[in-house]
């Protein structure tokens, strides 16, 4: 994969210095050595995720496009903490993520190989079961309550300012609405959901849609 207007070396570099402005505890040292053990696998991941996604140009990685940006710090922390277990390295980089990009994703939580980010800023994921070629927009939560963790199907679209809570299950192919609330409910397979005054309405999702987002 390409980087664009950087090689591996500079990307860790830039990396580092983007670190050690949010976290200034003089430990870029052994965060820079953690980066370079695990930046080929991190940068292996985003490539299959960046290579799947329609919006972006195959092949290359460019750090200043934001949402790769916050993609590419998740996938860093998540090689990190898997691969080494170091939780010094992955929370700088989670920290790093909140500071820049406005979103929290923890380096524990299991995202899938391919998903979208269309605006990060406020977007919040709990540990839930994710599927893939998932797409999410600013102000989209998952939030667990207590033991009750949401299950999301793949090829599923969080609009903005959207909520999947607690025992939710959104199955395969489904749309959740701008401004809706999934609480403790389950989407049908294949429907889009709306707000309504009982709840929640349904209607069938667009076929096309996620030719917008997803080289399937």
């Amino acid at each position: 994969m390409k980087l664009v207007d950087h090689s591996r070396e500079s990307l860790i570099e830039y990396t580092v210095r983007q670190s050690m402005a949010v976290v200034p505890d003089g430990r870029e040292d052994a965060f820079r050595g953690a980066i370079d053990v695990h930046m080929d696998e991190a940068l292996e991941r985003l490539g299959r995720c960046i290579d799947a996604c329609a919006p972006w140009r195959a092949g290359q990685f460019n750090v200043l496009q934001s949402s790769q940006h916050c993609i590419y710090l998740y996938l860093l922390s998540n090689t990190i903490w898997k691969r080494s277990g170091d939780t010094a390295a992955a929370t700088r980089l989670f920290l790093m993520n909140k500071a820049f990009n406005g979103i929290d994703l923890f380096y524990e939580i299991a995202m899938p190989e391919v998903f979208y980010i269309g605006h990060s800023v406020g977007i919040v994921l709990a540990k839930a079961t994710y599927g893939n070629y998932l797409v999410l927009y600013q102000n989209s939560t998952v939030g667990r309550h207590k033991d009750q963790i949401p299950v999301i199907g793949d090829r599923v679209v969080l609009y903005p300012n959207t909520a999947v809570i607690g025992r939710s299950v959104v199955e395969s192919d489904c749309v959740i609405s701008q401004g809706t609330s999934v609480i403790n409910k389950r989407v049908p397979a294949g429907q889009m959901a709306f707000r309504a005054a009982d709840g929640l309405a349904f209607s069938p999702r667009p076929d096309d849609l996620l030719q917008e987002y997803f080289r399937l």
